[in-house]
């Protein structure tokens, strides 16, 4: 019988050559220059027109305008049977433009009162004298009308914030135009027509401010509720030509550049010694410049002094008609301003147009835009931009608008030529070195963005981006 030994654990293969591990000791490593994952495409920044503004500020001058804008409600809610307006917003109801009595406005919003509705639910009908006034403060409901030929016919939709019935104080016999039923469940405010009338009767203030606006809601305007221009066409002979001037509005609104900034830090002893093959300071800064271009385009849109999404008209926002953004939305869109250039849209709100689109059958164009092949509707492009807002990962907004300083549209505004100068309206500035061997650089971008005229930009919103389970 054999008996083989124990030798323990295998003998490892003999090594006839230089590891791979070890050779690298004595190679030189090719590097990538620092990547960064936060870029985008950053089209808005691209793709607007940019104005300089020499002094920093930047005034549009218009046409005097009478017509107001029907504003949005704003609530505050603390459990389902407790919302409540936050008064001040009742100045965004037309008729409360501008009244500066805090405490009648108070006083008002707490005589609403909470109503539920359904889907289905019919609000108010056609034709039957106007009694109330309803802020939506949740849900959706749409228009109804009968329309020339008998069949009834879809006006509009409204969602939160927005207000019907109003519109009483400017018939001698208020009736609804329409009819308003819900189309999914949500919550209403009422306010009876006599509970209003009575805080007419009692304040003077109130009686005078809405005197006011009566008066100016007489005067004559154009589809676009500028003062009218008198203006005689037609006529023969020895005729009396109107005379007229054109208004200019006396409080015209100034755009100031607004400022991104933020200190870049860099010690010393790596500036001196790690600079082959790369310039540290200048990977540093390179990668803290686009970190600022994306912050500032975040600015142009969702600012709340300025950005886009929350400075378009009241009169250019729409809802969409199913939830979805569909072919009939975009279309909508684009009817409400001549030459529409872009469509600015977040990529799951892109995502969905082309889901509908798919549905319905419809393949949709596409345009080459600086090398790059863009989806497009009615030949107008659809820019992607992750920095529109998808709320709760289910809705967001798409925006449209007409470019441009001689086209009447959206600019960009900035001031080139700033001591150190680093790239257009951007510089770098040597702030010195601290205590701790840190040298410090200010970066500073200023820039802006204007709207030349109300129709210049429209926004689709309560866009439902989320994909339906199959």
């Amino acid at each position: 019988m054999t008996v083989e030994a124990d030798t323990g654990p295998a003998q490892e293969k003999s090594q006839f050559s230089l590891s791979t591990a070890a050779a690298r000791n004595l190679a030189t490593t090719t590097k990538s220059a620092p990547q960064m994952r936060g870029i985008s495409s950053r089209w808005l920044l691209r793709r607007l027109p940019w104005v300089e503004v020499s002094g920093g500020t930047y005034r549009v001058n218009r046409r005097l305008s009478l017509a107001v804008g029907r504003g949005r409600v704003g609530f505050v809610q603390s459990g389902a049977d407790n919302v409540r307006i936050i008064p001040e917003t009742l100045r965004e109801i037309p008729v409360l433009r501008g009244f500066d009595d805090d405490d009648l406005l108070t006083e008002l919003a707490g005589r609403f009162t909470l109503r539920e509705f359904r889907s289905g639910d019919v609000l108010v009908e056609e034709g039957h004298p106007i009694e109330e006034v309803f802020i939506v403060a949740h849900g959706r409901i749409e228009r109804l009308a009968t329309g020339k030929y008998g069949v009834q016919e879809t006006l509009g939709v409204l969602s939160d914030g927005d207000h019907l019935g109003d519109e009483a104080l400017l018939q001698s016999d208020p009736l609804w135009m329409a009819t308003v039923r819900a189309t999914t469940a949500g919550t209403i405010l009422a306010l009876p027509w006599d509970s209003f009338l009575e805080l007419f009767h009692r304040s003077e203030k109130l009686r005078q401010h809405i005197s006011a606006f009566l008066a100016n809601a007489s005067r004559k305007v154009n589809s676009k509720g500028e003062v009218e221009v008198a203006v005689s066409a037609g006529h023969e002979g020895e005729a009396d030509i109107p005379g007229s001037f054109v208004d200019y509005d006396l409080a015209p609104r100034e755009y100031e550049l607004s400022i991104t900034q933020t200190i870049l830090r860099v010690h010393s002893r790596v500036a001196d010694l790690y600079n082959d093959p790369m310039n540290q300071v200048e990977e540093q800064l390179k990668l803290t410049v686009e970190e600022i271009r994306e912050r500032q385009e975040w600015e142009l849109l969702n600012n709340r002094d300025f950005g886009l999404l929350h400075n378009v008209d009241y009169d250019q926002r729409i809802n969409t008609w199913s939830g979805p953004p569909t072919p009939d939305d975009l279309d909508d869109l684009l009817a409400m301003r001549r030459g529409t250039d872009m469509f600015l849209a977040h990529p799951k709100a892109i995502a969905a147009f082309f889901r509908e689109c798919n549905r319905r059958g419809i393949y949709p164009d596409s345009t080459e835009v600086d090398g790059h092949r863009i989806p497009a509707w009615r030949n107008v492009p659809i820019f992607p931009c992750s920095k529109i807002p998808v709320t709760d990962g289910q809705m967001s907004s798409i925006l449209a608008m007409r470019t441009g300083e001689d086209r009447q549209g959206v600019i960009g505004l900035r001031q080139t030529g700033i001591p150190d100068e680093y790239e257009p309206s951007l510089n770098v500035r040597f702030m010195g070195i601290d205590d701790q061997a840190l040298i410090k650089y200010l970066v500073t971008a200023y820039a802006s963005v204007a709207i030349l005229v109300g129709d210049a930009v429209g926004i689709l919103e309560n866009v439902h981006v989320a994909a339906p389970r199959s």
